[in-house]
């Protein structure tokens, strides 16, 4: 027994490690037959865990029931009927990866101080960066997520193409553009007027005459266009825009070209992903967010940058006095020079280990089974007399609605889909009407998953409809 509570014996470590590792595989095993919701209680439980730690520890097993906890009175997002939002499916490679490396915890920001753990991290940066036909110039950073990397395309666009005054700068988006371009350009310092929706067309996608006409009619105003963001797969529809043409405008105009991919990007590694995203790797920055197409945890983005040098430039501010003993940036990036963060944890392991232990191609056919999967739902559900599906899906996200419902009664059959806590949904609204959704990318929703969802939307549709 150690006489350091926090510098456990062996003995205590291994004891609390095979508790933890027996739930993991337990709670795992569990998810099949788990309900895909577990809200009932769940504000009550929140309110019964409102407290300060004590003063003498309470031991280890408390604590893995606080984990159930936390695991029960929720969505249940690592299940696979949640199909409410993009998830983060928790791939159990990625989990030991993170226990490995926040125990060994290494510094991974300055590559000297851990080159090894520097290279890992550099070889996912460039595999994505190779995904996309990125150069040897390219650079780019792991992130906590899709919102960081947007940020930092935004400050990297702004830097380059705009001076110091840059507050007459106009950033085009379309109108179904993730909110965290929007955050992101507001936190860069722009005013919200700033950014500039671009109307859809009758797809979803970006209406590129529009945006063409949008720049030079802000131009005669004075403003400053200097970017444009393209997504490849909206959160709304999974809607692909037209990267090719917004890239012939963005070129034309001297725009740079951001593409957020936080949703999709990942399906680049399939033929048909490959086909929907022509042109994208014309842009000159695409984010990622390896948690959601790699099926990783949560706090796993990424942004990749055509021309590396930009983003150096634009995040880093020369070296401080106290690290003036380190290595300077080489074949292995310094990665707190390309981002916004100094400290952070060692992310690049938690990519590597199930890249390693499963191969690319295990990947692959997981997206491609999504994008099967959302075919089948839509043309299933597009087959009910009850039920409208307005387009078939760019992606993995089915948008439907009752036929001839008005919101309310679209509300009651979201309510009744999710009531059956077997699967997930969710809604957002389309030309101005109300509508269901369901996104399918975890790793755990397979065809009986997907056929179960059909059976309970068309017993919902049926029972309204009548």
């Amino acid at each position: 027994m150690s006489g350091y509570p926090l510098d456990p014996s062996p003995e205590q470590m291994r004891e609390m490690g095979e508790a933890a590792i027996a739930y993991a595989v337990d709670f795992l095993s569990r998810r099949q037959d788990a309900p895909a919701t577990g809200f009932e209680g769940a504000v009550e439980a929140a309110d019964a865990r409102h407290a300060a730690p004590p003063e003498d520890g309470d031991g280890f097993a408390p604590l893995l029931d606080l984990v159930d906890e936390i695991a029960r009175y929720a969505s249940d997002n690592a299940g696979p009927g949640f199909l409410a939002y993009i998830p983060g499916g928790g791939l159990f490679a990625s989990s030991l990866a993170d226990l490995l490396s926040t125990t060994i915890d290494r510094y991974v920001s300055l590559w000297g101080e851990a080159p090894v753990a520097a290279q890992i991290e550099n070889n996912v940066v460039r595999w994505l960066c190779d995904l996309f036909s990125f150069g040897p110039d390219s650079r780019g950073v792991l992130t906590s997520g899709g919102s960081m990397a947007n940020f930092s395309a935004i400050v990297t666009a702004r830097a380059d193409r705009l001076p110091e005054d840059f507050l007459s700068g106009a950033l085009y988006v379309s109108e179904h553009v993730h909110a965290s371009v929007t955050k992101a350009a507001m936190l860069a310092g722009f005013p919200v007027r700033n950014v500039r929706s671009v109307p859809a067309d009758a797809a979803m996608r970006m209406d590129v005459a529009a945006f063409e006409r949008m720049v030079a009619e802000d131009r005669a105003v004075g403003l400053a266009p200097f970017a444009v963001v393209a997504s490849a797969g909206t959160t709304n529809t999974g809607a692909i825009d037209p990267i090719s043409a917004i890239a012939d405008v963005a070129g034309r105009e001297g725009l740079w070209l951001h593409v957020d991919g936080a949703y999709g990007g990942f399906f680049q590694l399939t033929e048909r992903g490959r086909a929907r995203f022509a042109g994208i790797e014309r842009a000159d920055s695409i984010t990622l967010d390896p948690h959601k197409g790699m099926f990783l945890p949560y706090g796993t983005g990424a942004l990749v940058v055509r021309e590396g040098q930009k983003l150096r430039d634009a995040h880093h501010v020369g070296t401080s006095a106290y690290l003036q003993d380190l290595a300077a940036d080489a074949h292995i990036p310094n990665f707190a020079e390309y981002s916004a963060e100094l400290s952070r944890d060692f992310r690049g392991l938690r990519v590597w280990f199930p890249l390693m232990l499963h191969g690319v191609s295990a990947f692959r056919e997981a997206l491609d089974e999504k994008l099967d999967l959302a075919e089948h739902l839509s043309e299933e559900l597009r087959e009910d007399p009850n039920l409208e599906v307005p387009w078939p899906p760019d992606l993995t996200v089915v948008a439907f609605r009752l036929r001839g419902g008005d919101d309310a009664a679209n509300r009651r059959l979201l309510e009744a889909i999710n009531a059956s806590q077997r699967v997930f949904l969710s809604s957002t609204v389309l030309h101005g009407r109300f509508t269901i959704r369901a996104c399918i990318l975890s790793h755990r929703t397979h065809r009986d998953r997907i056929d179960e969802c059909i059976d309970i939307v068309r017993k919902a549709a049926a029972e309204l409809a009548g």
